[in-house]
């Protein structure tokens, strides 16, 4: 499978708890309990947006093609979206950004390791993507720790550097496909697994059709660097 293969029909990725899906109208409701939480946005780089505040605004007009992906975090057992995730900044197919962020009432679940863990898992194996990144604050510990926990690396810190509309200091972080660290984190034989999928069948996790099962614990803290633009794809 390639990016490409998700420009009309983005992936379904499930773990124990969650599912990572496309973003549907009736997740309105339950995007409006968190999405505008001032709570949320603390190391964000901004507050809550138009699409924060008005989550119905997501759907006002067809997602342009991309292929990007941004992904509800649905709690199986609450049966509702409980936060998001993108995966963006694609360069030459081959490094992308990371982000994500949680409802201030899931935070401290391990939702955010789990999450991330099986993204990054499923970029490796089933797009050609071999470096993943994200950005965030230096004040964030629980995210860094979610990234440390998930197989990311420390790479540089960013002195004073632009996040949207707020200058901080900020770390960069980062895994390949194919270290030692990447193999480590997910197991020898899962991850050769995951990408002789890749090469020969449909992938091993296309629509939900195989269950990664992750689970990890992280702190509070909620957001990994967004995206820069307010459109529905990056926000």
């Amino acid at each position: 499978m390639a990016l490409a293969d998700y420009i009309a029909e983005k992936p379904v990725v499930d773990t124990a708890r969650l599912r990572l899906r496309p973003l549907r109208p009736d997740d309105v409701p339950a995007l409006e309990e968190w999405m505008a939480d001032k709570a949320l946005y603390a190391y964000w780089g901004k507050g809550p947006g138009k699409t924060d505040k008005q989550p119905a605004l997501l759907f006002a007009r067809p997602a342009k093609p991309s292929k990007s992906f941004h992904l509800g975090i649905e709690e199986k057992a609450a049966g509702k979206v409980v936060g998001d995730l993108w995966v963006y900044r694609i360069e030459n197919d081959r490094t992308a950004t990371v982000a994500i962020r949680l409802a201030p009432s899931r935070q401290g679940r391990g939702f955010g390791t789990e999450a991330l863990s099986a993204m990054t898992r499923f970029c490796f194996a089933c797009t050609e993507l071999r470096h993943l990144r994200a950005e965030v604050d230096v004040r964030n510990a629980a995210s860094r720790r979610m990234l440390e926990k998930c197989g990311y690396r420390r790479e540089g810190p960013v002195r004073h550097g632009k996040m949207v509309s707020v200058r901080c200091d900020f770390c960069v972080y980062g895994i390949r496909s194919g270290t030692a660290t990447c193999a480590m984190e997910y197991g020898v034989r899962d991850w050769l697994a995951g990408r002789f999928a890749a090469w020969y069948g449909r992938g091993i996790m296309r629509s939900g059709a195989t269950k990664l099962e992750r689970n990890g614990r992280n702190g509070r803290g909620g957001a990994v660097r967004p995206p820069p633009s307010p459109c529905p794809d990056e926000p």
